[in-house]
């Protein structure tokens, strides 16, 4: 008779409940190790407690370009389970789901508790154990090819093979000997010292630029302005992307915004159409198209225009200046903030040190490893939580058919 296999899975996030859940289904026994008294926080707090379960992407291509790092493995791993498998994995298990004009999925009562529910139940179902409060502090490889695990308080256990789902910035004394690429920061807004800017909070542009001076990184898409700075889809994005090079700069550098993501000279036209149509009206009673009347306002006098001033009277040099402003407005970042509920990791086990259709270590044989503790990341939008499934469900079949 065939002797069950004893998979110890450690992290009672997304990734570890969908791989022990997967893993379980295919006949393992499974034990989720989770060092908080909690399972499943950033599930709760995400979207705005909302949850964000995938994108539905028209293609497993566009699905990819939102992944700044791991986007080559992902192309491979898709092909074993991608956003439309977790759409129907939830479904067929009472979930129902809405997808807004944007991609994003989210279950249908607008409450993470029912993608929390789902992961309970089905956990439960297949016979998963659960423990909380048991925080990893060192495991082994036995002699017989398990492992040895030992946690906080004197607890110790063992384990056929063995699942990491323990998120960003794991200690890196877990994996001696294992590449890993320096964790930093990703997906965060960015703290802007311009009180002026601060008094238009809340206001947004719906197609907007940003991007670092001096570099090649630029993202567009709605931008908001906040007491502290600038965040929206624009600036996240951008954060995600540029991770790396941001955290070089000590997030200390210049960025420049296009509020119509427009070019110079297009800009330029624009303004010198406005000028010859409506030569009487003053440059302040209607904002261009898109942009909200404070923020026009604001960006007048970025450009050193009097809002009574008429068209008609405005010379060529400041058509000049408002093109440059309205075009590549330049603040200076000075550090950023970062929401729980945003919060990811660019960095992680390298992925060259893994098999990639399995995620096994390369190094230490039964050795598994999904989610973020891998250098995979996506920008908002459901893309991490895709990223979530996917390792898991990957790392789960490569475990159980291990040895």
């Amino acid at each position: 008779m065939k002797t069950q296999k004893k998979l110890a899975v450690i992290g009672g996030g997304a990734s570890g409940f969908f791989a022990a859940i997967t893993a379980a289904e295919a006949g393992a026994r499974v034990v989720i190790y989770e060092k908080s008294r909690t399972v499943l926080g950033k599930v709760r707090v995400s979207g705005g407690g909302r949850c964000n379960v995938t994108q539905a992407a028209v293609s497993q291509a566009a699905l990819l370009a939102g992944y700044p790092r791991g986007r080559a493995l992902l192309k491979k791993l898709f092909r074993l389970f991608d956003h439309t498998d977790t759409m129907r994995w939830f479904e067929q298990r009472g979930v129902r789901l809405n997808t807004e004009a944007d991609g994003r999925v989210f279950p249908a009562s607008n409450r993470s508790e029912s993608i929390i529910d789902c992961l309970w139940q089905a956990a439960l179902q297949a016979g998963v154990e659960v423990r909380t409060g048991q925080g990893l502090t060192r495991f082994q490889k036995k002699p017989d090819g398990g492992f040895e695990l030992f946690f906080s308080e004197g607890r110790t256990a063992s384990a056929d093979a063995l699942l990491m789902a323990t998120g960003g910035f794991t200690p890196q004394a877990f994996f001696e000997g294992i590449a890993i690429e320096p964790p930093v920061p990703s997906l965060f807004t960015f703290n802007i010292p311009e009180k002026a800017l601060h008094g238009l909070k809340g206001l947004s542009v719906p197609a907007a630029e940003v991007r670092l001076q001096g570099s090649s990184q630029r993202q567009s898409g709605p931008l908001l302005i906040t007491h502290w700075g600038l965040s929206g889809p624009s600036v996240l994005k951008l954060s995600a992307f540029a991770a790396r090079e941001l955290a070089e700069k000590q997030y200390s550098t210049a960025c420049l915004v296009s509020w119509s993501n427009a070019h110079s000279e297009q800009m330029l036209g624009a303004l010198r159409e406005e000028k010859a149509r409506f030569p009487q009206r003053q440059t302040g009673s209607r904002p261009l198209p898109g942009l909200p009347s404070r923020l026009w306002a604001y960006l007048l006098e970025r450009a050193g225009i009097v809002p009574q001033v008429r068209w008609a009277d405005l010379p060529a040099k400041a058509l000049n200046r408002l093109s440059e402003v309205l075009c590549n407005d330049v603040y200076l970042l000075c550090g950023k903030t970062t929401f729980r509920e945003e919060f990811v990791t660019c960095g992680g086990i390298s992925l060259e040190a893994v098999e990639p259709l399995t995620l096994e270590s390369r190094l230490i044989k039964g050795l598994f490893f999904a989610g973020e503790v891998l250098d995979i990341d996506g920008i908002t939008g459901g893309y991490n939580f895709q990223a979530a499934w996917t390792t898991g469900f990957v790392a789960a079949k490569g475990a159980v058919e291990h040895g």
